[in-house]
């Protein structure tokens, strides 16, 4: 693990986290509805895959503490229950893209105004919690930068 690619993966979470925020903006907005991503679980998005694996020695740095982690943590599964919470309202819990419904298409579920309400009170959180994770992931960054190579590369 060199600083180079944590810090590559960190950037690439920040990207990837406002990406999932706008997607869930657009469906609320009945933006290019055709084809919605069915929510995938938050350890299989490529952040959650180096989190989980690589991303947690990072819990052994002497500058780095427990808290943050675990607030990445906390703030990284968020984002995705509340990504999953918008998309039922517009596609029901049974339309989780499987086969069959990619193959006959994903219909959306007419959505009246309380579960409009009620989405975008769900993606004003979840750009809260965006906000909230990018500060952590900020605050990693930095903690990372004033550490030598040898001291990252020594976690394996």
């Amino acid at each position: 693990m060199t600083k180079e690619d944590v810090l590559k993966h960190l950037g690439a979470a920040k990207s990837a986290h406002i990406k999932l925020v706008q997607k869930a903006k657009s469906l609320i907005d009945s933006i290019d509805m055709s084809e919605p991503t069915s929510p995938i679980n938050f350890k299989e998005s490529d952040f959650g895959k180096w989190f989980y694996g690589d991303g947690q020695k990072l819990s052994g740095l002497s500058n780095n503490p427990l808290s943050c982690m675990e607030n990445m943590q906390k703030q990284h599964l968020a984002l995705y229950e509340i990504n999953e919470s918008i998309f039922n309202i517009y596609f029901g819990e049974n339309q989780k893209a499987g086969f069959f419904s990619k193959m006959m298409g994903s219909a959306n579920k007419p959505v009246d105004d309380a579960g409009r309400k009620l989405a975008l009170e769900y993606y004003e959180n979840m750009q809260s919690t965006l906000n909230d994770l990018e500060s952590e992931i900020s605050r990693l960054e930095r903690r990372l930068s004033a550490l030598s190579e040898e001291k990252i590369e020594a976690l394996g």
